[in-house]
């Protein structure tokens, strides 16, 4: 099993910055793709940005040039800093990974609980 804390949310003013971490704990034998999702108030989870284990990055265009998802693999730690931050980012943000995990030595999904960020404008 895996288990993924995030970190790092908070309330900010339009045009500020935050830094979200997630750990990624348990039985790991590899993390593959690793990312953020969000949902806002009635609305569907949407992607906001993947990083492979070799770096490779893909963004929602959306944030695209205002957020930026690192990681640090000896941590197993994924990391978004989110720049210029407008009021249309406020929403539970949630770390996701894919990692093969003992003893079932099979790729699955896994969610963090989730980090409430709030820009006010």
């Amino acid at each position: 099993q895996v288990q993924l804390v995030e970190s790092g949310g908070g309330l900010v003013q339009a045009g500020g910055s935050l830094r979200l971490s997630c750990a990624a704990s348990g039985s790991i034998l590899r993390l593959n793709v690793m990312g953020w999702y969000r949902q806002a108030p009635g609305k569907q989870r949407e992607l906001v940005a993947t990083i492979t284990a070799g770096g490779s990055t893909n963004y929602a265009d959306s944030v695209r040039g205002r957020f930026t998802i690192s990681r640090d693999n000896a941590k197993n730690t994924v990391f978004l800093q989110m720049n210029s931050l407008e009021p249309a980012d406020t929403a539970v943000y949630y770390c996701n990974c894919n990692a093969v995990s003992s003893p079932s030595y099979f790729a699955r999904n896994y969610w963090g609980q989730g980090t409430q960020v709030t820009v006010s404008s």
